[in-house]
């Protein structure tokens, strides 16, 4: 009997969000902004019981990689999208499987006996949200993980793969491992950006990533950094999105993809073999009452992204890569 394969491999830190409504008081006391990602350091360690004692909580099964793998299973077909990260061996952890399984995501974490599965201090004010993230177990991670028997004949048989750029935070080796032998491979890895701290302080990882890159996603704040960090004189995205789409890249037969998402504005997209021409897709704006966070919004976008761009390349429904997608 052939083993299960997946179109789709995802790759992040799973994370349970504790979110938390009104946290203005929160903010101001952590010296947070309102609408940022960032790690925690040791003075955010009280963060998370206080929000468990003062507020209402409500947990979400997260980690960027994570909730975007659950967005594209919901619009693909069963049994198409697998995810990996690592876990401790608690009720966290059994808390993300049980999401994982009711929106019908698969997963092969790893799992460390005796440690704390990560989480992340989600704090919404208005239509923003700031997130301070305890990595835990997810920074543990290993590469050897990757040539598993559990998870070696995965990669092997997807076509697509997924990773979130907060992944590079501990995880470069693991990541260079993958996306070289996807690269090497003909087969299409995905980076998001995922935070404007990401290239900003983890700018040497990133960019040893890119080469292997052939569509990589980001929002406004998350490009900005990118061309400040790499020193660009440009600041309009369609010029940033041509100077990254133009990174020397190791698989020359796909050119390189870059999308920026821009909030309710239009997204923009460059295209290697056609950099100077950037292609503006309008968004459908809703209205303040339809919007009831933004949490999770850029990952919702990326995993409606993934499902339409695996249904384009990869079943018998051949649509123009982008193009239809957008």
């Amino acid at each position: 009997m052939a083993a299960q394969t997946y179109p789709l491999f995802c790759m992040g830190n799973p994370l349970l969000d504790i979110q938390v409504y009104n946290g203005e008081e929160i903010l101001k006391k952590y010296d947070l902004k309102a609408n940022d990602a960032i790690l925690a350091e040791e003075k955010h360690t009280p963060l998370y019981e206080e929000l468990v004692e003062k507020y209402k909580v409500t947990y979400v099964a997260g980690g960027a990689s994570q909730n975007a793998a659950r967005g594209a299973a919901y619009v693909l077909p069963p049994k198409s999208v697998v995810y990996t990260g690592c876990v401790g061996d608690d009720d966290l952890a059994e808390q993300l499987k049980a999401a994982n399984k009711r929106e019908g995501l698969d997963q092969v974490y790893l799992v460390k006996k005796g440690e704390k599965t990560g989480a992340c201090g989600v704090i919404i004010t208005g239509h923003n949200r700031s997130l301070v993230t305890t990595l835990r177990a997810a920074e543990k991670f290993e590469k050897s993980h990757l040539a598993s028997p559990e998870v070696a004949p995965l990669i092997e048989g997807a076509k697509v793969f997924y990773m979130e750029g907060f992944f590079l935070t501990h995880g470069t080796e693991s990541a260079l491992e993958l996306s070289k032998k996807v690269s090497e491979a003909g087969k299409a890895f995905v980076l998001n950006l995922s935070a404007p701290f990401i290239a900003q302080f983890f700018g040497v990882q990133l960019q040893q990533i890119i080469p292997y890159c052939d569509i990589i996603i980001s929002n406004e704040s998350e490009a900005e950094a990118w061309a400040a960090a790499t020193g660009l004189p440009h600041k309009d995205l369609p010029s940033i999105a041509k100077a990254l789409a133009t990174q020397p890249k190791a698989n020359l037969s796909r050119p390189r993809t870059v999308i920026f998402t821009q909030g309710a504005q239009s997204t923009v997209v460059v295209t290697q073999d056609d950099a100077d021409n950037a292609k503006v897709y309008p968004v459908h704006a809703l209205s303040d009452a339809e919007i009831v966070d933004t949490n999770g919004a850029g990952d919702a976008f990326a995993g409606g992204f993934l499902g339409a761009y695996v249904t384009a390349r990869w079943s018998s429904v051949q649509v123009a890569e982008v193009d239809n997608i957008l």
